[in-house]
């Protein structure tokens, strides 16, 4: 009895010690009350994903690393380290051709997909760390011109992990692929929505799957047109290798090509980073990231003021249809585009719409909703938006995203060509935003600015600079307590040669904090 009753008040010390740092997070990613009283802690580890940039020969990619201050230090007092390595890729994987060519079409186990083990797993030729970070509040930067530059893998610990944010900005002077690419480097998870990708004929679209782990994942990918699952869909039993990068052509994952398409990728096995590279015969070349997880209202910030054409593809992947209200926020209020007051989704099926040029010369941003008296069937959307006319056409993507509930990041801007997009999708729930420019990463001195944002607008402004800038600079969004609710996206402009160069990212909460439940001993449990 003595033996059993200390070995129970060992378990209940080390549940004890372990309740103590657990982290607790809603499903959908926003923290979520702890049963007693919680503390709001920074986290204490995060971790990062970047897809290989570009094999063109007239590509330069920039890395834009950072991480906001006023964070506390780790458990144990050190300043912490953020850091990304090269990762490995596959060659000559079923379905993969790594960006250079059209790809293949091959199978997999049991005769159903890609699978990569058909391939070979080479190591980076480098492990040198890329755009290591020494302290917060002041960005790092490097940039490569190679066209084999590889995927990177990284982590962050201590006071660099909350909020640590990598922006990977690539430009291409030449070819199908010219144009700006912009991409946030993700966070791994285990399912990825990408509606608006293709597998039509003048389009190369590409998802890029890294696994940041120390053994294999196995994913699934699945297409979705306007009538269902793509037929000859060969997407099933992709492996990727540990801290390796597996690109793959979405055309050779089907016989029906598909203008406009929706993209589920699952990791049946691990964890990985997706993002898809799209490139477009005319309209240049981009990065899709993944939308929001699907939810019955969906906001799309940040559509230009000067697009020239807008479409929205969206997808209901639940068992049931969706009915939705479609508003755009515009500078003075919501208003409905012309002949689309409302929206069918039907279950499983991806719906294509083509707004024009919906903004009509003001900066806007695109708010789906259920319908008044319609289902609540979430709901996974993306907007690819284009500038410029003729020959000199430039496309990017805008997916649905998250709101900014206690801050977000946006690395990589310069003394031009930044522009900030902030919306308070709600009626009467007005939106106050305080705007940081950090220091630059060679010099200058932090500017904080305060904005409001009137219920149901969508407010573009020029942000902040730093005093005495010197290289480039990270923007953070933060919205005061009690705020409405708030949505981000910052967009880059880089003419090249008379073409409207540009690309989004919206700018979710970066879940630099979680709700840490305060835990104490009950010995009284053991008596009960």
């Amino acid at each position: 009895m003595k033996r059993t009753m200390m070995s129970l008040i060992g378990v209940a010390a080390a549940l004890g010690a372990v309740t103590g740092v657990a982290a607790v997070a809603a499903p959908g990613g926003g923290a979520q009350e702890a049963p007693g009283s919680s503390s709001l802690l920074p986290v204490q580890r995060s971790a990062l994903l970047c897809p290989a940039p570009t094999s063109s020969e007239v590509g330069q990619t920039d890395y834009t690393a950072f991480a906001p201050k006023g964070a506390a230090a780790g458990a144990d007092g050190k300043k912490g380290t953020a850091e990304l390595l090269p990762a490995g890729t596959v060659k000559d994987a079923g379905g993969t051709d790594n960006g250079k060519g059209k790809g293949k079409k091959s199978t997999g186990k049991n005769g159903k997909g890609a699978d990569s083990a058909a391939g070979q797993a080479v190591a980076p030729r480098d492990t040198k760390p890329v755009v290591p970070l020494q302290e917060a509040g002041k960005p790092v930067t490097t940039s490569t011109d190679s066209p084999d530059a590889p995927a990177l893998v990284g982590a962050a610990d201590g006071a660099l992990a909350p909020g640590w944010t990598v922006q990977q900005t690539t430009s291409v002077a030449a070819g199908s692929g010219r144009g700006l690419l912009g991409l946030g480097c993700t966070t791994p998870d285990t399912t990825f929505w990408f509606p608006g990708v293709s597998t039509a004929t003048d389009r190369q679209d590409y998802v890029h799957l890294t696994n940041p782990d120390p053994t294999p994942a196995v994913v699934d990918l699945q297409l979705r047109g306007k009538d269902g699952a793509l037929g000859g869909s060969a997407g099933e039993d992709i492996t990727v290798p540990p801290h390796t990068t597996v690109p793959v052509l979405l055309s050779t994952l089907t016989t029906a090509p598909t203008t406009n398409a929706s993209l589920q990728v699952v990791a049946r096995e691990g964890r990985i980073g997706a993002a898809v590279q799209a490139t477009d015969g005319k309209l240049g070349s981009d990065w899709l990231p993944a939308a929001a997880d699907p939810s019955p209202s969906v906001v799309l910030p940040g559509i230009p003021k000067d697009a020239t054409s807008v479409r929205l593809v969206a997808l209901a992947p639940g068992e049931s249809d969706a009915d939705l209200k479609v508003q755009l926020a515009t500078p003075t209020g919501l208003i409905t585009p012309a002949g689309l007051e409302s929206l069918h989704l039907k279950s499983g099926m991806t719906t294509a719409v083509d707004l024009k040029d919906v903004t009509k010369g003001e900066a806007g941003s695109l708010v789906l909703s259920p319908s008044d008296g319609g289902s609540t069937a979430p709901v996974a959307a993306a907007l690819r938006v284009t500038r410029g006319k003729g020959a000199k056409q430039e496309m990017a993507f805008i997916p649905a995203t998250r709101p900014v509930e206690q801050r977000a990041t946006a690395a990589d801007n310069r003394d031009k060509g930044s522009t900030l997009s902030l919306v308070a999708p709600q009626k009467g729930k007005d939106a106050k935003v305080k705007v940081t420019a950090s220091a630059g990463s060679g010099g200058g001195t932090p500017v904080t600015k305060t904005y409001t944002v009137k219920g149901g607008t969508s407010l573009d402004v020029a942000p902040p600079t730093p005093q005495g800038l010197k290289g480039t600079y990270a923007l953070t969004v933060e919205p005061a307590a009690g705020s409405g609710p708030v949505y981000a996206a910052r967009m880059l402009s880089r003419p090249q040669g008379g073409v409207p160069a540009f690309t989004v990212q919206t700018l979710p909460d970066d879940r630099g904090t979680v709700l840490v439940p305060t835990a104490g001993q009950d010995l009284s449990v053991l008596t009960k």
